[in-house]
């Protein structure tokens, strides 16, 4: 299978994961919770997958990255976090750093 794809998986899974430890309230709420375990834990073996085929730097920069980014901007959407200047910065100094790793492997 191809690994971009993989990761891509498992980086949707790392963010649904994500926004659900937020919905479980500090780990309060069992639903939320469980369900954040089996997210987490499907991410962490489809990146044991994806290592196999691509560089780890790469691939956990990658994850890391547009995980993060994903995050913050979802967290903006869905639950009404603030977004200011620095923060869209932020994510934007993120995506330019994926990008150049990216551009970095066919160099």
């Amino acid at each position: 299978m191809n690994p971009w794809l993989l990761l891509a998986c498992s980086i949707v899974a790392e963010v649904v994961g994500t926004l659900l430890l937020k919905a479980s309230h500090g780990l309060t709420r069992l639903w939320p919770t469980l369900s954040m375990g089996v997210c987490y834990l499907l991410a962490i073996w489809l990146m044991g997958l994806v290592s196999k085929k691509l560089e780890i730097g790469l691939t956990y920069a990658v994850w890391a990255g547009v995980g993060t980014a994903t995050t913050a901007l979802l967290g903006v959407w869905i639950f009404n976090e603030g977004a200011s200047l620095m923060k869209v910065l932020g994510v934007g100094f993120i995506v330019v750093g994926v990008l150049l790793l990216n551009l970095s492997q066919s160099a």
